[in-house]
């Protein structure tokens, strides 16, 4: 069955991704053809700000807004000072207030206990003009409010609990942001573990995790967290997917089962790393932004000269554009390929210095793989950081962290595999030169603003990402060879058939896999749309979901700039593939069907 136009991908109110089911439907889309946007429910929430968070929006403008203003909603002071600063860097002639901050912050009484955590919220208010530079930063830093804390702060607004800071009384920063070695076992008002339905009774005691495992875990969230949940079960999920991405943490088991029963430190990805070197953000591209962030501040306080960035291989579009948009600028290598490093080499033999290399491993969506080997050689030669992100190859299948200095993830994507949650991360590699200074900033820069609900559907989520993996790439791989075997297809892109592939080996784990993404062209644009709209799956954004995701990728992600992308590689008719955990002859089944309808292409 074929979900509607706007719906929520999945069927749930805190879905990743929605429907755009045809070809059509995504250029409607693209278009703001009333037809689709007056439709949509929800959206990839970068990119569309969930229909919870603008009746947020509203309410705080009717309270605090200027005639004129819209509003852009912050988890922190930190957060929202980036904001406001780009403002005022991007647009020439706004006058001192005019883009103004307000901060929220939940009033406690006697009737919430000390152990149910609130949350406070910060405003950004711009005339509405402006909006187009607001959503910037709300999309390229990724470090806006999720919808689960916006469901919670307008309950909390609308009860009168969300009350203006007064200048007098405002709250020291470290009462603000947890951060430091102990950034998640503090409490804090920005923290972990929320009461959805604004009740303010005292809190009655928790039903172990284990106790409901045969009740729907979103039934049992609700039920615990109108129960004032004590703010140990957040801090306890924090600690298990940190552990989890670290590898010490491999059981598919209850909560507190996993955490007596893992290491705080191991070997299975890196000699030496530990869950205190795993850094939680609220999505992969906040893992991104806040990483450019931290080398930005490092190298400023070393007292050295502002230096671009390079971005090595076409990139999905954010990443580029916060190299492009924050600090001095950026080398884009849009190939990735060896000519490209020769380039690099020259440039930096010549005497010219770069503060960092960014890169995906396989990149998204052509599947090219970078020689990370060769970017470790210059990067150690030449004195600049190497930030990988692995979010498409995923760390079960490959092992990048020993040629990075910080490898950044969406766990979003195959890490959740559920769709319906956000989450980031970022991990140093304590075996980097670069170590000790990365440490020692993050000690003093990094705010832990991964929200408390966000939290704990994600630890659920990935209890069981190392058992799924080996599933999806069985799956991917089978449908990237029906598909190469098709005489009208042009192009699989899929790390395997790719150029780049011993670049792809040199870093596979032993048992490891390709993974679950691959994008596909055809002899004619016809095929291609043919192809998509018989498919039978579902169709949005988002990748690395337990169901099977496409999208038509260039007219998704460049629509304005497809000649732009087309110099890279990246063609128009490009369509992209999330393989899921479905049976294998079904999917392949699915493919050999939509086929059959790209054959009648009139060409």
């Amino acid at each position: 069955m074929v979900t509607a136009v706007g719906q929520p991908v999945p069927n749930t109110e805190h879905a990743v991704s929605v429907s755009l089911p045809s070809w059509k439907a995504t250029v409607g889309y693209e278009e703001g053809e009333d037809w689709v946007v007056s439709k949509m429910q929800t959206g990839y929430p970068r990119f569309f700000i969930h229909l919870t968070i603008q009746e947020l929006e509203r309410e705080i403008l009717k309270l605090y807004g200027r005639h004129g203003e819209k509003v852009m909603l912050f988890p922190t002071l930190a957060t929202a000072k980036r904001c406001q600063k780009f403002f005022y860097d991007k647009v020439e002639g706004l006058g001192t207030g005019v883009v103004h901050i307000l901060q929220l912050q939940p009033v406690v009484n006697q009737n919430i206990a000390r152990d149910t955590t609130l949350s406070g919220l910060v405003c950004v208010f711009f005339p509405k003009d402006y909006f187009g530079v607001a959503k910037q930063v709300w999309q390229h830093s990724g470090d806006g409010i999720s919808s689960r804390r916006g469901e919670f702060c307008l309950k909390a607004l609308k009860d009168g609990i969300l009350q203006p800071v007064a200048d007098a009384a405002k709250p020291k920063q470290d009462d603000v942001y947890a951060k430091g070695p102990r950034r998640y076992q503090k409490s804090s008002q920005n923290g972990i573990i929320v009461n959805l339905n604004g009740a303010t009774e005292p809190p009655r005691p928790a039903t172990p995790a284990d106790e409901v495992e045969d009740r729907s875990f979103s039934q049992f969230v609700e039920e615990r967290f109108g129960r004032n949940l004590n703010t140990k079960l957040a801090a306890k999920a924090k600690l298990a997917i940190r552990r989890r991405i670290s590898g010490c943490l491999t059981d598919n088991s209850d909560l507190d089962q996993a955490l007596e029963n893992s290491p705080t430190n191991c070997n299975k990805r890196q000699l030496g790393l530990s869950e205190d070197d795993v850094y939680l953000y609220p999505c992969g591209m906040s893992a991104i932004f806040n990483t450019h962030q931290m080398l930005l501040a490092n190298a400023e306080a070393k007292g050295q000269k502002p230096r671009r960035s390079i971005c090595f291989g076409f990139p999905y579009i954010d990443t580029l554009k916060i190299l492009e948009k924050w600090g001095a600028g950026c080398q884009f290598y849009g190939l990735g390929s060896s000519a490209c490093l020769d380039d690099l080499e020259q440039r930096l033999e010549s005497g010219e210095r770069f503060l960092a290399l960014f890169a995906e491993f396989p990149s998204n969506p052509l599947l090219n793989s970078p020689d990370l080997l060769r970017i470790r050689q210059l990067a150690d030669k030449y004195d600049f950081a190497v930030v990988l992100d692995e979010t498409i190859g995923n760390s079960i299948n490959i092992d990048v962290l020993r040629h990075t200095d910080v490898a950044v993830s969406s766990l979003t994507k195959v890490f959740s595999g559920d769709s319906n949650v956000m989450g980031g991360s970022a991990i140093l590699n304590p075996q980097s030169k670069w170590y000790a200074e990365f440490k020692q900033m993050l000690e003093k820069e990094y705010e832990d603003n991964y929200w408390a609900e966000d939290a704990v559907f994600m630890e659920r989520n990935s209890r069981d990402f190392i058992s799924r993996i080996d599933r999806i790439n069985t799956n991917a791989e089978a449908m990237a060879t029906r598909l190469k075997s098709c005489p009208f297809v042009k192009c699989v892109y899929y790390p395997k058939y790719s150029p780049s592939r011993p670049n792809y080996e040199a870093c596979r784990n032993p048992n490891g896999g390709y993974g679950g993404l691959l994008s596909v062209t055809f002899q004619h644009p016809e095929q291609a749309v043919l192809f998509f709209d018989a498919l039978e799956c579902d169709k949005g954004p988002s990748l690395g979901t337990n169901f099977t995701l496409a999208c038509p990728y260039t007219v998704l992600a460049h629509y304005t700039e497809m000649d732009w992308t087309a110099q890279w590689g990246v063609e128009p008719d490009l369509v992209r593939l999330s393989v899921g955990l479905e049976e294998p002859d079904d999917l392949t089944g699915r493919v050999d069907r939509a086929l059959k309808a790209a054959e009648s292409a009139k060409v």
